[in-house]
């Protein structure tokens, strides 16, 4: 049976194979169901149900990608973006988070929409590269900034802006500690390292006292605090046109490139032009329609991860080390006391290395044309300035046109990126609360 629905002997696999992929990816991807409700839950949304919410959408996802598209990349809400919908779109801008599952809604719609036309692949082809790789790296120094804030270690300051917190703090230290062991456990090449970080600094955590322990397994709590909240009327609003703009952009670049960057490393993308990859074709699907359903259970935009690469390079090449991943998250749901006992000091470290990894994006601009890295540069650095994605993917794309304008060079300005820059200057004149 799995031979037939996912061709294992012709991908040179076989179910041993993909269940180590499986288990590999979901073990390097799994502290998002710690991560996510930890984030989530400042906007009021309840953390029980965020983490269930988080596995089911995970399982979900990666079960569509098994299935649909027969590629082994796991699905789950993805990084930086629920970091927009909790800071941005809720904290900052004031929508409540009903209205804000409402935007990730008619933003799936959008993608589904740009998926099935082949718009979403002449938009990939349209924007430079180096906005590309500066949209990740502002987004890692984005959620950088906010682990350091969670953690303790960067404090208010009314003369700096910012500053050094107390060290000495228990919080501080054991995030501190964290990082250094997520960082040391990757270096050698462990497997779940992040995982394996968050868990460590729980434990000690509870050990000394610093925390309260809920238990480790249960029946899963209810879903029902999000399942269906969405308030899609209520997002129907002014003032979310540019959230949505901000959510589509991201989860094009982002899904996009994870999709095509792991299925290069697995040799399932054929030579000539993406529309002639039927298997890319689905894959784009699957992760379309994952959105939608995140939103109607209750959690921000579910994308294609990047850490599958871990699942593909432990020999993973069908949708059955994804189908693995699906299972996997779908038992997660018994463990919600475990997420409940993780102090917000034990995720914070998880988010600074994946920012660490992020930045790994800057090394692709191309710095020696200032045409090129002003933009990206400005990109990155107004997402934790202005403490807001849009704002840093707004003054990179209306600053990319102008300078190639005013330097003479507007004819390498593809369509796509005038249009997204346009959007940006309407949101500014007319937009702005």
């Amino acid at each position: 049976m799995l031979e037939k629905q996912f061709g294992l002997e012709a991908k040179g696999t076989n179910v041993r194979t993909e269940v180590i992929a499986g288990i590999t990816t979901f073990l390097t991807m799994a502290y998002i169901i710690f991560v996510n409700p930890d984030i989530l839950s400042t906007t009021g949304m309840d953390r029980n149900a965020v983490f269930v919410a988080t596995c089911l959408a995970a399982a979900l996802g990666s079960a569509i990608m098994a299935l649909w598209a027969n590629w082994p990349i796991g699905m789950a809400p993805g990084m930086g973006l629920n970091a927009f919908f909790a800071f941005t779109v809720v904290a900052g801008l004031g929508f409540t988070w009903q209205q804000a599952l409402g935007a990730v809604f008619i933003s799936g719609l959008v993608f589904l929409f740009l998926s099935v036309t082949g718009i979403r692949r002449w938009l990939i082809a349209g924007i430079p590269h180096s906005m590309r790789s500066a949209i990740a790296a502002g987004i890692g120094m984005f959620l950088g900034l906010i682990a350091l804030k969670t953690s303790g270690f960067v404090v208010p300051n009314e003369v700096t802006l910012v500053g050094l917190g107390d060290l000495t703090q228990i919080p501080v230290l054991l995030a501190a500690f964290g990082f250094f062991l997520i960082a040391a456990l990757d270096a050698l090449k462990v497997k779940g390292a992040i995982l394996i970080g968050i868990l460590a600094v729980t434990v000690i955590s509870i050990a000394i006292g610093a925390s309260p322990f809920g238990g480790v397994v249960s029946m899963p709590p209810s879903i029902l605090p999000t399942f269906m909240q969405l308030d899609i009327a209520g997002a129907l609003t002014v003032g979310i046109f540019h959230v949505i703009l901000v959510m589509v952009l991201v989860e094009v670049f982002d899904a996009t490139g994870t999709l095509i960057g792991v299925a290069k490393r697995a040799g399932l993308l054929t030579e000539g032009p993406t529309h002639t990859n039927k298997g890319l074709g689905r894959a784009l699907m699957a992760d379309s329609t994952a959105i939608l359903a995140g939103s109607l259970l209750g959690t921000s935009s579910t994308t294609a991860y990047v850490e599958s690469a871990s699942g593909v390079q432990a020999g993973g090449r069908t949708g059955l080390t994804a189908l693995v991943v699906a299972v996997l998250f779908l038992l997660a749901i018994f463990f919600a006391p475990l997420a409940g006992s993780v102090p917000a000091y034990a995720t914070a470290p998880a988010l600074l290395y994946v920012a660490c990894l992020m930045l790994r994006e800057f090394a692709e601009i191309e710095w020696a044309d200032v045409t090129e890295a002003a933009p990206a540069v400005l990109t990155a650095v107004m997402m934790p300035f202005t403490y807001s994605i849009a704002n840093g993917l707004a003054f990179g794309f209306v600053s990319y046109a102008l300078i190639k304008l005013m330097t003479g060079r507007a004819r390498e300005v593809h369509l796509a990126t005038w249009i997204v820059a346009g959007l940006f200057v309407i949101r500014f004149a007319f937009f702005m609360e």
